[in-house]
Order: C-alpha cells, then sequence, then structure tokens
C-alpha cells in the first residue's frame, strides 16, 4: 500500500464537519481569546527566563521575534485552510487531505507533544508560582509535593536527569481541575477564560509599565553576549533559544481545533488564529525586554523568572498581581490545551484511529467527557513525574514539525483544488515551477521550521556525547508508541480503511 494511499476527499471531511454534534457557540473574539489564553502561559512565565539565561542573554527578545515571525508564515496558512476546511482537529485533519491517513496519524502525535506534553509543562509553571504565591501568606508547601521526581542533575539538563522522592502534586490536581471545568461545556470553559485572559494581560502590561523605570541598562550590555560554544549564546544562541521558546506560540493553533465549535468558521478562525499572535507577540517582547534589562540574565534560570524581576522592582503590589496573574493564567492555559487536544482525539476517534471513549459525547453537555478525563488522569500523572526541561525541546519539537505539515499542506491543496473557494489566501502570492504552484508564504513557512528544528536535533545529538542520552531515547521511544500505535489499532480500525476495502471488494 502507498505511503501516500487512503486520503479524505474535501467532500468527506466538509460532510463531518457538519455531524459531529457539538454545538457552535464561539464567536471572532472568544476564538481570539482562546488563542491569546493558551499562547501567554509557560513561555513568558516560565520559558523566558531558562531561555535568557542559558542560551540568549538579553538578546532573547530577539528570540521571541525570530519565533513569531515563522509563527507568522504558518498563521497565515493555517488561516487559509481553516477558511477552506473548517473543521476540527487541526493540523490532523488538513494532513489528512493532502498527505493520507498514515501521515495524518503521525500529525495527530506530534501534536498530542504540543497540546498533551505542553500542558505539562504549564502545570510545572503553576505548581512553582502558586508555591511561591503562597509562601506570602507564610504557608510554605513541602518541597517533595511540588517538584517532580525526576530532575535535571545538580550540573544542567545536558549533564542527565536524577531520581527524587519528591512528586507535583499541586500540578497533578491542577490538570485535573481544569478537566473537570472542561466537562462542563466549552461555551462555559471560555466565559471563564476570558476573564482570566483579561488579569492576565493587565498584569503583564502593568509588569512592563512600572518595570520599564527599573531597567539597568548594564544588564542589556552585551545584549548578544560573546559565544561560549555551538548553540550558547552569540547569534547561534539566539536560534537556540528561540527553538526552545518556540512552542510558547502554540497557542495560536488552538484556535484552529475549535472550527467545529465556531459560528462562522470560514471568517472567524481566521480572525482568532492572526489576532491572538499578534497580541501575544507585542506582550512577549515587552515582558522578555523588561526581564533581560531588570534582572541580570544569568540568574534567570529558574522556573518563576517573573517573581525574581519583581523582587528587584521592589514594588510590594506588583509583585503580589504578578503572581497571581501567573496562578490563574496559567490556569486558562491549561484549560484551552487541554481543550485542544480532546478535540483533535474526538476527530481521530470518529475517524476510527483512537477507541471509541475519546469521541463519546455527554447527554447533556455535549462534551467528549470520557475522552477528556483520561487525558486529563494521563497530563496529571505525567506532570506528577516530568520536570519542564524534559518535556519542552521535545514540544518545541513535535510543535515545528506540525507546523511545517500545515504549510505544505497550503502548498498542495492549491495544486490539487485551485478553484476551491478561500475566504482567506496566504499572502506574498507564488511561482510556478514546471506547471506546480509554489507559495511564498508557505514556502518560509517550512523553512523557518526547519531553522527551528535543526537546533534541537544538533542539541540532541550533541547531548548523547556529554553522556546525557535521555533527550534521543525520549524521542525514538515516543515515535515508537505512536508507529505501534496507528499499526497495532489505528489501521485495523480506520473508518476510511473500512470503507475502501468495501469499495475494492468485487
Amino acid at each position: 500500500m502507498s505511503l501516500f494511499s487512503k486520503r479524505k476527499s474535501l467532500e468527506q471531511i466538509t460532510k463531518e464537519a457538519n455531524s459531529h454534534g457539538l454545538r457552535r457557540c464561539l464567536g471572532p473574539w472568544q476564538l481570539t481569546t482562546i488563542g491569546v489564553g493558551a499562547t501567554i502561559g509557560a513561555g513568558i512565565f516560565v520559558m523566558t527566563g531558562t531561555a535568557a539565561a542559558n542560551y540568549a542573554g538579553p538578546s532573547v527578545v530577539l528570540s521571541f521575534i525570530v519565533a513569531a515571525i515563522a509563527c507568522l508564515f504558518t498563521a497565515f496558512s493555517y488561516g487559509e485552510l481553516s477558511s477552506t476546511i473548517p473543521v476540527a482537529g487541526s493540523a490532523y485533519s488538513y494532513a489528512y487531505t493532502s498527505l493520507g491517513e498514515k501521515f495524518a496519524w503521525a500529525v495527530g502525535w506530534l501534536l498530542l507533544l504540543e497540546y498533551g506534553v505542553t500542558a505539562i509543562s504549564v502545570a510545572s509553571g503553576f505548581s512553582s508560582y502558586s508555591v511561591s504565591l503562597l509562601q506570602n501568606f507564610h504557608i510554605n508547601i513541602p518541597d517533595f509535593l511540588h517538584h517532580s521526581m525526576f530532575q535535571p542533575a545538580p550540573e544542567g539538563y545536558s549533564k542527565g536527569i536524577i531520581v527524587t522522592d519528591s512528586i507535583d502534586l499541586i500540578g497533578a490536581i491542577s490538570v485535573l481541575i481544569g478537566s473537570v471545568a472542561l466537562f462542563f461545556g466549552v461555551s462555559e470553559s471560555t466565559t471563564i477564560n476570558a476573564i482570566v485572559i483579561t488579569l492576565k494581560v493587565g498584569i503583564l502590561l502593568l509588569f512592563v509599565g512600572i518595570g520599564f523605570f527599573y531597567i539597568n541598562p548594564v544588564n542589556l550590555t552585551p545584549f548578544i553576549p560573546e559565544s561560549t560554544g555551538p548553540m550558547n549564546f552569540g547569534i547561534t544562541g539566539i536560534f537556540r533559544a528561540a527553538s526552545t521558546i518556540f512552542f510558547a506560540y502554540i497557542g495560536f493553533e488552538a484556535v484552529s481545533t475549535a472550527a467545529s465549535e465556531a459560528k462562522n468558521p470560514q471568517k472567524d478562525i481566521p480572525f482568532g488564529i492572526i489576532t491572538s499572535l499578534i497580541i501575544s507577540t507585542l506582550i512577549y517582547v515587552g515582558v522578555a525586554f523588561v526581564l533581560v534589562g531588570v534582572v541580570p540574565y544569568k540568574l534567570l534560570n529558574v522556573s518563576d523568572p517573573l517573581a525574581i524581576a519583581t523582587t528587584y522592582i521592589n514594588v510590594p503590589f506588583l509583585t503580589w498581581s504578578l503572581k497571581i496573574s501567573a496562578v490563574v493564567g496559567l490556569c486558562s492555559v491549561m484549560l484551552v490545551l487541554l481543550y485542544g487536544q480532546t478535540r483533535i482525539f474526538f476527530i481521530m476517534a470518529k475517524d476510527g484511529l483512537l477507541p471509541p471513549a475519546f469521541c463519546k459525547l455527554h447527554p447533556k453537555y455535549q462534551t467528549p467527557w470520557r475522552g477528556t478525563f483520561i487525558l486529563g488522569v494521563c497530563v496529571s500523572i505525567a506532570t506528577a513525574f516530568l520536570p519542564i526541561d524534559i518535556v519542552s525541546d521535545l514540544v518545541s519539537l513535535g510543535t515545528s514539525t506540525a507546523f511545517g505539515i500545515v504549510c505544505f499542506t497550503v502548498i498542495w491543496q492549491r495544486n490539487a483544488h485551485p478553484d476551491l473557494p478561500r475566504p482567506f489566501k496566504v499572502p506574498l502570492g507564488g511561482f510556478k515551477i514546471k506547471g506546480i504552484w509554489i507559495g511564498i508564504t508557505p514556502l518560509l513557512g517550512i523553512i523557518c521550521c526547519l531553522a527551528m528544528i535543526i537546533p534541537l536535533l544538533i542539541d540532541m545529538v550533541a547531548s548523547i556525547f556529554h553522556n546525557n542520552p535521555i533527550p534521543i531515547i525520549l524521542l525514538l521511544s515516543y515515535a515508537i508508541v505512536g508507529f505501534l500505535g496507528y499499526y497495532c489499532y489505528g489501521r485495523k480500525h480506520s473508518v476510511l480503511g473500512q470503507q475502501t476495502n468495501l469499495i475494492d471488494k468485487p
């Protein structure tokens, strides 16, 4: 059987989009809040400090811009696909129509890295900030209840992993609470999300406004620190940091997973995707600039860097506000990430690639409640054991690969269905090579995604020579489990495959 066999036709996927059973209740600004809610989270509250301290220094500001540019090309590609194929499932559904079922499964498996595993890092950040906030009330949580069992070696993650006797119970419980909220319905959840986002964005803007006057120019010099080795500071460090924080932008893509619940998906989904990316980028750049301007970047390799910055600023009201904002803000991110993953699994289960439990709707709330709780429990357990250092690079790798496939799908669709109505089209046009249309925007998106992937792979390979094979082992193990999942279950239960077999029979 060909690698590219068993594609869904546009007619099939459109028909499925109109018979999913989910309620269409989300408008353009609700979709934007979903994107902003998922985007502004662990990337700014947690990973900014790590990226600055280990890779880029003050130039982490440029890293955010580089990552944003890479995402912008992908956002335009998502905009065109979502206006043409307004279905849930995000990159998974797009890959099913262009590259076929095997690639669709691979993308779905990558999206589990992107959403499910990112939720682990968000829960880890939530745990750190909530413990710090409770300390202001003189409530001290024992270390063994808010640190994951596996931790980076004292010399750093690149030197290996150690096993401790602790467990991140705070983070694990937060995931379960988020799953319960999603059980009661997406409309209710997005209302809560909108309130949380208003608070979160407002406090971050306050941090930028007050912190700007506490910037010490010495902390910004040199803006691009001298390179200390491959991927460590210098120009290459900017790109290495960009690849690390790349996953911080995945929230804009979460908008596309809500296509089946959008009131007017052809117009509202592109609006939500691009608007949420622009808003998030402006906030990221502003916060990162103030952070490295207030605190020497070498001191930022912590899980709560903004809390460190408020200590330098020494404005009590800002310290309290920021910690509260981080706690509730990370909750909203976790909610949207869990939402996005459950909707992708919902579509995959409808296609027969996952067990039916993931697409079973609750009779009252019309939510995929079983899948929501299954995913919630799995993410909760992983949060208790895995630190953010382990999952962040894997998430960025999965995200970059999935984004590259989305950009390629735009090119494929333009050539396979040139006359298809496209309410939104990628800008910059394109050119033809031997009659094949190549879009400039999706092509630049693919190149940028490769620029994010290459530093990660180089670092993973280099870690082997530093007696730390764990990154490569995790990557290969994840790929093997995904391969077995498709060939042992998905291929046998595929709805499209069964339909193809019936047609092929004499």
